[in-house]
């Protein structure tokens, strides 16, 4: 199983600056942390200004700068980032009640199907993974709390964006860069627009082979205290095991109890 790639996305700021409360050099200096990621563990300088769009001389200053405080090594040609950024990723992971709530959860889930389930919350056009119980590894790429994967193919990503108020949902699909990864997935906005009406209306997400071939998942949405949906629960298994009809028999009630039980919990 492969997923298909075009080449390296640019990093985006996620807003617009707003306000002269706004730190642009923050912003940037951020961008640049984001511009590392698995499938570029090392950057050239060039290769960060290209991707963040700042210039060289700032992309020289930021690298340099992430080097001195030890979040970022330079071996004289690359950059690549230190151990030292996981305690940006720890301070929310310590600090939100989301990862220690559903823990435990998905391991019921996990030992109900003997299969893997995840939670994912959205954040811009991606997912982000925040806890995982992995009973296999049926993907070709490693999936771990802090992942991301983009929203439009995956059955988690799916679950969230369908219950988003009408503005929200409206400017996603007008900017989201729908990504062809396999040759089943929707790229067509109108009918990603179709699919998410049949989601919200029938309260769950199945996406078959969208995101990798050989890969299913079936995902539901976990509703808030004021009835938002930004976390989805999800079961996922290979192709090979189950059909598209067995996941949805087999895996539907369990993923539903277990959102009945984290229903207004945060």
């Amino acid at each position: 199983m492969t997923i298909m790639t075009h080449g390296p996305a640019p990093v985006k700021p996620a807003v617009a600056p707003d306000g002269r409360d706004f730190v642009a050099s923050l912003e940037k200096g951020l961008l640049v942390i984001e511009a590392f990621d698995e499938s570029r563990p090392r950057l050239t300088l060039s290769d960060v200004a290209k991707l963040t769009g700042v210039t060289r001389a700032a992309a020289r200053r930021y690298l340099h700068t992430l080097a001195q405080l030890d979040y970022a090594a330079f071996d004289g040609r690359y950059f690549s980032l230190t151990p030292k950024v996981l305690r940006l990723g720890y301070a929310y992971l310590s600090s939100s009640p989301l990862p220690e709530r559903l823990q435990p959860v998905l391991e019921r889930l996990s030992a109900a199907t003997g299969e893997s389930s995840s939670a994912a919350v959205l954040e811009g056009d991606d997912i982000v993974y925040v806890a995982r119980s992995a009973t296999r590894r049926i993907m070709s790429i490693g999936l771990s709390v802090g992942s991301r994967l983009p929203a439009h193919c995956t059955s988690m990503g799916r679950a969230i964006l369908a219950h988003q108020p009408a503005p929200a949902l409206d400017a996603y699909l007008q900017r989201a860069r729908l990504a062809p990864l396999t040759p089943h997935t929707i790229t067509d906005r109108d009918a990603l627009r179709r699919e998410l009406t049949l989601i919200r209306e029938r309260g769950y997400a199945v996406v078959n082979e969208e995101l990798e071939l050989g890969l299913r998942s079936i995902a539901v949405p976990l509703f808030q205290r004021n009835d938002c949906v930004t976390v989805a629960l999800n079961v996922s298994t290979h192709a090979a095991r189950l059909t598209a009809v067995e996941v949805e028999k087999l895996f539907l009630g369990p993923l539903l109890e277990a959102s009945a039980t984290l229903r207004h919990a945060f």
